[in-house]
């Protein structure tokens, strides 16, 4: 039997059990428990029609293979080429199947929130913060996902100290999982009169949208409170209490938003945060990592802890990690990030994949 055969029979009653279930009219009554096994099929999908035609292709060379001691010769060379051309799309669908089979992210069909800080450099930093937003803006625009802004705190200049945006379509975690860390840049800020190239940073950290039925929190775990909102003066100051805080008291976790007007929105918004930040906070304690991975993935926001360099005087781009070096910065800038971040996503895994056939 082929090593594969059996791996695809689980999944095809793994699919029959989640049809099953799809099938049942009360899951549709838990519109989040719904939409979580509706995406857990939708993601089997791929494995099961690869796995149907894998098994058609046993089978065609099963009874191919039988024809090759065939008494007619035409038959049996003919038999020889429908070997030889199903033996290579069986090593083909192999291939995929061995690709589909690698245990996959279990966030990966989430979207993401990205959370862009001003790191060391002033206000250079709140302008490359807004830079860097604009560009992952640009690049959701061009993949056909959807950015929506849940909180953010200007600066005068028109950068950012901090901004935080939900990033919603199709594989949005597994593209963006990796932006995760201090991003450097190496430029002339409009303000220098002499001319010489400063060093800023920004932190960027990225965390799986959590869905209600990811987390459970408690009636009494929230501490709510309400205010005015602040902002750099004019018209960005409200003068309601539309500004909300919400405190996970067992957690600590502090969330704040004042992007709207309406406090209720505000609300929404800042529990959207919140249940991301508890998730990322569970996820890391099934992992037994005591360090908050938010503190990992984007250090201290010192110059020396760097994932990436922008260096706008050379046209550059350099990632540190997967050592690619590009020389189309402006490009970059403009949201086309497709090449930057295969080449970073396949440098990590194949560093993940050795570490795991090493244990």
């Amino acid at each position: 039997m082929s090593k594969y055969l059996n791996r695809v029979e689980e999944a095809e009653q793994r699919g029959r059990e989640l049809e099953a279930r799809i099938a049942d009219p009360e899951l549709a009554k838990e519109v989040g428990q719904f939409q979580k096994v509706a995406r857990g099929l939708g993601a089997l999908r791929p494995l099961l029609e690869t796995g149907g035609r894998y098994r058609e292709v046993l089978r065609e060379l099963e009874s191919s293979r039988s024809m090759l001691d065939d008494p007619d010769s035409e038959l049996a060379e003919l038999a020889r080429g429908e070997v030889a051309d199903l033996e290579g799309q069986l090593s083909r669908l192999e291939a995929e199947l061995a690709a589909l089979l690698t245990p996959r992210d279990p966030n990966d069909d989430k979207n993401v929130l990205v959370e862009i800080r001003a790191g060391a450099g002033g206000d250079e930093a709140a302008l490359f913060a807004a830079d860097l937003f604009r560009m992952y803006t640009r690049f959701a625009e061009l993949t056909g996902w959807k950015v929506e802004r849940l909180s953010s705190s200007e600066t005068p200049g028109g950068g950012f100290k901090e901004i935080i945006a939900l990033v919603d379509g199709d594989g949005v975690w597994s593209r963006l999982k990796f932006e995760r860390g201090v991003h450097r840049v190496q430029r002339v800020p409009s303000t220098e009169a002499q001319g010489r190239i400063h060093t800023s940073t920004v932190t960027v950290a990225v965390m799986p949208e959590a869905e209600e039925v990811d987390i459970d929190i408690g009636p009494g775990d929230l501490r709510i409170d309400v205010m005015r909102a602040g902002g750099p003066g004019g018209q960005s100051v409200n003068t309601t209490d539309s500004a909300v805080r919400i405190t996970h008291l067992p957690t600590g976790v502090v969330v704040q938003c004042q992007d709207e007007k309406s406090q209720h929105k505000n609300k929404a918004k800042a529990m959207t945060v919140l249940r991301s930040r508890l998730l990322e906070f569970e996820q890391q304690r099934a992992a037994d990592e005591r360090a908050s991975e938010r503190r990992a993935q984007v250090g201290t926001g010192e110059r020396s802890e760097k994932i990436r360099t922008y260096n706008f005087p050379q046209s550059r781009v350099t990632d540190h990690r997967a050592g690619v070096t590009l020389h189309k910065l402006g490009s970059i800038m403009e949201g086309n990030l497709g090449e930057l971040l295969d080449a970073v996503k396949t440098q990590i895994t194949s560093q993940q994949e050795a570490v795991r056939e090493n244990k």
